[in-house]
């Protein structure tokens, strides 16, 4: 009994080696857009913003919180492309700054800080505003998007031709108008893991503009992509940006920190 314990224990460490391989060991996958026709998605994204400011030599700091609720439905999926029809379903936003705090909530109107009256006729104007946009399977945009302040963009990314495994990466710029300036950024996405559900991600970004304001800064957090459907389910963000305003003949600079997450369900 002994001596076929002792033939027994090499090969179970074999056979244990081999199995902890086949669990660890993950194939290959090749991301596309491919949602489920007919189905209607929803994202709720929030961001939080520090933004302090030096103005002729004193510090002011702002913060300002903002949450986002947004549907997006598949209306026509084909093998070269996917239409979507969107609207954001929801909008809050809160500004604290010396000591004052100014609230908007779209579903409530009666908490609408009354200081607020009058400058926030976009939102308003953005709420259950329904847009279609077009994306190709790769995830570029094919019909442009007449929708404000959409967080589309945030889920539906433009993903690599080739295979992936992890350790894999690619890259994907983009370009924003903001106030004047145009914003660029260029993304770096690297695989974690992958399983039959997602591949993660690690997610950097460099980001550069002039015009109206000089901006310079970075991203950086994680991703989680759907394997079956290509596009992200859940984001989370840390953002550091620098600018420089330049308003009634002086120069001001600002530094903002921030995080913003993204859920899809």
């Amino acid at each position: 009994m002994k001596k076929t314990l002792r033939r027994i224990a090499p090969v179970a460490l074999v056979l244990i080696g081999l199995t902890t391989l086949s669990f660890m060991a993950k194939d290959g996958v090749t991301l596309r857009l491919k949602p489920q026709q007919g189905k209607t998605y929803t994202i709720t994204s929030k961001a939080n913003m520090m933004m302090m400011m030096e103005v002729q030599g004193q510090t002011m700091n702002q913060t300002q919180n903002m949450e986002y609720r947004q549907s997006f439905t598949a209306k026509d999926v084909t093998a070269k492309d996917v239409q979507f029809e969107t609207k954001i379903e929801a909008l809050k936003m809160s500004i604290s700054q010396m000591g004052m705090k100014l609230e908007y909530d779209s579903e409530h109107p009666e908490k609408t800080s009354p200081m607020l009256a009058g400058q926030t006729k976009e939102m308003d104007e953005a709420i259950n505003k329904t847009g279609t946009i077009k994306y190709d399977v790769m995830g570029n945009v094919i019909d442009s998007l007449d929708l404000e302040m959409s967080q589309l963009g945030g889920v539906i990314i433009q993903l690599p031709e080739k295979e992936l495994s992890v350790g894999s990466t690619w890259n994907v710029d983009k370009s924003q108008s903001v106030s004047g300036s145009e914003m660029n950024v260029h993304y770096t996405y690297t695989v974690t893991s992958i399983s039959k559900k997602s591949v993660d991600l690690t997610v950097t970004g460099n980001v550069t503009g002039k015009g109206a304001e000089e901006i310079t800064g970075s991203y950086n957090g994680t991703a989680s992509i759907d394997a079956q459907q290509g596009f992200v389910t859940k984001c989370n963000l840390k953002s550091n940006l620098s600018m420089t305003l330049s308003q009634q003949g002086l120069s001001i600079p600002v530094t903002m920190v921030g995080t913003t997450t993204i859920d899809v369900n």
